[in-house]
């Protein structure tokens, strides 16, 4: 061993050591508040040993073992009521605690302590009775928010820039840090003092990004604010890495593959999709089972772990889709080019053969690493006109060569389909936003996501092929990342079933809710309007879907074992459990110890990361598609609507258009009587009147407002 590792193996151990006898004597009982100073007094610690002791107690505070308070001295969060959380704004008046394993909580504006959406907080719980639990922030242990972008005002001796995140209270510039800064124009904001209780932030220019009247400067300033102008390009040291991959197949690669090139395989996705990652192809044996062979990309093939490809990666992990653009995870070298499943060019895949039998149950499975050359894009459109007989000439001139294939992924995708539902399979199918672009970025239209049952069929083989993937590398007991969605709170099942009553409807079983109880709730509503409104209620009853390097079951898909690996181009997860599986076939399934150890911390290390990115990049999606939808509805002041309500609460109701858009209608734009909220029922009633609505009602409204600041459209009801 060299004498640099001897010295480093030894600052670790003495940096270890001490951490631990800290540790222990914070949370003695006998503690008793200290300072630093007091600190290093007690344990006598050599001046050459400060830089570990402030490393030490700066990673105890990240930990949330122990909290600074003002008095400077350090207090154990162990023996006080205090939780560690991320502040989740609501509005710049409120927002709530966000707990990762346990209950959130309330924060109130005057209970805030200067905390900022998407700090990381220690939070007094103030009242544990009650049915909601409501805190107080004592300490802000990492802030989130750096820059801020926002509309500039400008007064005499100072301005201020009002954020585009309504949850950010107004920032203070000074006149020496906005000289030359017109009035409305649209700048970034680098925070140099938080708020305090009696303070508000300030700041200083750093950028202009336009004027008011700038084209599409809404969406520009949403982008930027996001950091997603520096996510458009990759650092060098990715650049560089990915210069040095081949765009094409090597004849190396191909050793210890099965040669599928000559089989018939494809692709089907939306029309303009680029990064291909699955291709599929399904063979009827003369017993009337199914062959369904799935091909997944390679990507781990070509992105190493511990490079700076990789790494990128782990931080970005996932890619991000906003209307017009996508954000990857890969550079579109790899995500357009060497890892896209192109038609008519060799690719590396990870291959799974599943037997299916004729009622749907998989009867056994094979994967393995394949090459493979597409023999066909196809698009959802295409496909759904070929398989419900609706070709024209051109089509069948096109598509005529493939037809039978197609026939037989009906055939399986229905059998699938209906082997989930059977079993208690929870389909949402909430239409979803499509939001469409000119040449200018200006929004052109606003509808409901077209789908058919041609995506069905893509979306049954991926389901059923990550269900195959998670149990078997379940059994073969190696590191993994799976997809879990655990039950859903009894509490939040109750507040479903008083919606629920109003359609002579209720979950039954709810202190051990099986999937199947809601499923047949859904398929059972007859109106397809209830259905999706009833439906989007079932899934806020929901818990959110994550990542886990525990096998614990989706409560939704009513599946014991299932993962992610169906998209390793654009997702973190997948591709990590692309490696674990290409390893195991490398190394006859055995791992070292070593290597175990290793997988398994960064299984559990990025099933939080990726998880965390996920409701990230889930965020951006719908703040612009939430922009657009203003945007879009601008152009239609005055005009009236068909519409449905969505919601309804002690203020007022909420609906929706039939192009997935949503607004509010308040109280005083309700003409004919005084409504009353009735919280038993989840409805409103009219006291003169006594007229009911509830969700699901059909209404008929007039656009009175579009707010961009706000993102909020406003109807009345006609």
């Amino acid at each position: 061993m060299k004498r640099k590792d001897i010295v480093n193996k030894s600052q670790n151990n003495k940096y270890a050591t001490r951490k631990e006898v800290l540790t222990s004597f914070f949370l003695n009982e006998q503690y008793k508040l200290v300072t630093r100073k007091q600190i290093i007094s007690l344990f006598r610690i050599p001046k050459n040993d400060l830089g570990i002791l402030d490393s030490i107690l700066e990673q105890l505070q990240e930990q949330g073992v122990i909290y600074l308070d003002d008095s400077k001295r350090y207090v154990p969060i162990a023996n006080k009521n205090l939780v560690k959380c991320t502040y989740q704004a609501k509005s710049g008046n409120y927002g709530f605690g966000i707990v990762e394993d346990g209950e959130d909580f309330y924060i109130s504006s005057k209970n805030l302590n200067g905390a900022m959406n998407g700090d990381e907080v220690l939070v007094e719980i103030l009242n544990t009775t009650g049915k909601s639990k409501e805190g107080k922030v004592v300490k802000i242990l990492k802030r989130n928010v750096t820059q801020v972008v926002g509309r500039f005002e400008k007064s005499r001796n100072f301005g201020f820039v009002i954020p585009i995140d309504d949850t950010i209270e107004d920032i203070y510039i000074s006149k020496k840090n906005s000289a030359n800064i017109k009035n409305g124009q649209v700048v970034q904001v680098k925070i140099e003092k938080y708020p305090t209780e009696n303070n508000k932030a300030e700041g200083k220019i750093i950028q202009i990004i336009g004027n008011s009247n700038d084209i599409n400067i809404d969406a520009k300033s949403l982008y930027i604010s996001y950091g997603l102008d520096k996510l458009e390009k990759f650092n060098e040291s990715v650049r560089k890495e990915v210069e040095s991959i081949p765009q094409n197949v090597l004849a190396i690669e191909k050793k210890n593959r099965i040669d599928r090139t000559n089989e018939r395989v494809y692709t089907i996705d939306a029309a303009d999709a680029k990064d291909l990652d699955d291709a599929v192809s399904v063979k009827k044996q003369s017993d009337g089972t199914f062959l369904l062979s799935v091909y997944i990309a390679d990507v781990s093939h070509y992105v190493k772990e511990n490079t700076a490809l990789d790494k990128e990666a782990i931080a970005r992990g996932t890619s991000i889709y906003i209307p017009g653009r996508v954000i990857p995870m890969l550079p579109k070298e790899l995500s357009n080019g060497i890892c896209s499943l192109n038609a008519g060019v060799e690719r590396l895949a990870l291959g799974v053969d599943i037997l299916i039998s004729k009622n749907g149950d998989v009867i056994n499975s094979q994967v393995f690493k394949a090459i493979i050359k597409v023999t066909k894009k196809m698009s959802y459109d295409k496909v759904y006109k070929v398989i419900t007989n609706n070709e024209d000439d051109e089509l069948k001139e096109e598509y005529g060569n493939y037809k039978d294939d197609l026939m037989n992924m009906n055939e399986l995708a229905k059998i699938l389909n209906n082997k989930r539902m059977e079993k208690g399979c929870i389909n949402f199918d909430i239409p979803e936003m499509h939001v469409i672009l000119d040449v200018d970025g200006k929004v052109k239209n606003i509808e409901a996501y077209p789908k058919t049952f041609a995506n069905q069929i893509i979306e049954e083989f991926m389901l059923i092929t990550n269900m195959v993937i998670a149990e078997k590398y379940f059994f073969l007991q190696l590191p993994f990342i799976y997809r879990i969605h655990e039950k859903p709170d009894e509490e939040k099942l109750r507040d479903l079933n008083l919606i629920l009553s109003n359609y002579k409807l209720k979950i039954k079983g709810i202190k051990d809710v099986h999937p199947k109880a809601i499923s047949d709730i859904l398929n059972n509503i007859d109106s397809q309007d209830v259905k999706d409104i009833i439906s989007t209620y079932v899934l806020r009853a929901m818990k959110l879907a994550k990542y886990s390097n525990e096998c614990l079951g989706h409560f939704g898909l009513n599946a014991k074992y299932y993962c992610h690996f169906t998209s390793p181009i654009r997702r973190y997860p997948d591709l990590f459990i692309h490696r674990i599986i290409s390893k195991s076939m490398e190394n006859n399934y055995l791992f070292s110890n070593k290597d175990l150890n290793k997988y398994e911390n960064e299984a559990e290390q990025y099933s939080k990361t990726s998880s965390e990115m996920e409701k990230n990049a889930t965020k951006i999606e719908r703040d612009f598609d939430d922009l657009y939808s203003v945007l879009y509805m601008q152009n239609f002041i005055g005009e009236e609507f068909d519409a449905k309500i969505s919601s309804v609460t002690s203020f007022g109701v909420f609906i929706k258009l039939e192009n997935t858009v949503e607004g509010f209608v308040s109280f005083s734009d309700m003409s004919g009587d005084y409504y009353i909220y009735d919280e038993k029922t989840r409805m409103i009633v009219g006291k003169n009147t006594s007229k009911q609505i509830k969700i699901g009602d059909k209404v008929k409204v007039r656009l009175i407002k579009a707010d961009i600041l706000t993102k909020q459209i406003d109807f009345e009801m006609i």
